[in-house]
Formats: C-alpha cells, sequence, structure tokens
C-alpha cells in the first residue's frame, strides 16, 4: 500500500494563479499511481497520494526563504 505525499509551493504556475489547478493535482495522483504500478507493480486501488500546498513563507531552500533564494540565484545568473 504506497503513500506517496507530494508538498509543493503554493504558487500558480501560470500569472495570476495562487494555487495548483484541480487538473494539475488529479495529473500528479494519475502519474504517481501510473509510475507506481510500471516501476513495482504496485495496484493504483491501493495507491494513496496527498498534495500539500505550503505557503511560500514556509517555505525554504539554501538557508533562505524560496522567494528569497529565487531573487539571489537569479541575480546571479544575470551577472
Amino acid at each position: 500500500m504506497p503513500y506517496v505525499n507530494i508538498q509543493v509551493t503554493r504558487e500558480g504556475t501560470v500569472p495570476g494563479a495562487t494555487q495548483t489547478t484541480a487538473e494539475q493535482k488529479a495529473a500528479l495522483i494519475k502519474g504517481v499511481s501510473n509510475l507506481l504500478f510500471d516501476v513495482l507493480g504496485k495496484p493504483q486501488n491501493t495507491t494513496f497520494v496527498v498534495i500539500n500546498e505550503v505557503e511560500m513563507d514556509s517555505w525554504g531552500v539554501g538557508g533562505l526563504p524560496v522567494e528569497d533564494y529565487r531573487r539571489q540565484l537569479a541575480a546571479s545568473k544575470s551577472k
């Protein structure tokens, strides 16, 4: 009985969006379930997928809040 927890930042992938859409979540659930079946033979009817959206200020990378990290990364690439 696989359990998969997907955590993403709460932001949209297109301008003006503020969260992952229901269609995107459905695609993630289907894709993960298919992958577990294809690779490990795990039946989809026993696979649980949970998607958590985390506020941007609650997500960090490289010792920084993710928005600061992204700004720093963008600045270093523009040099």
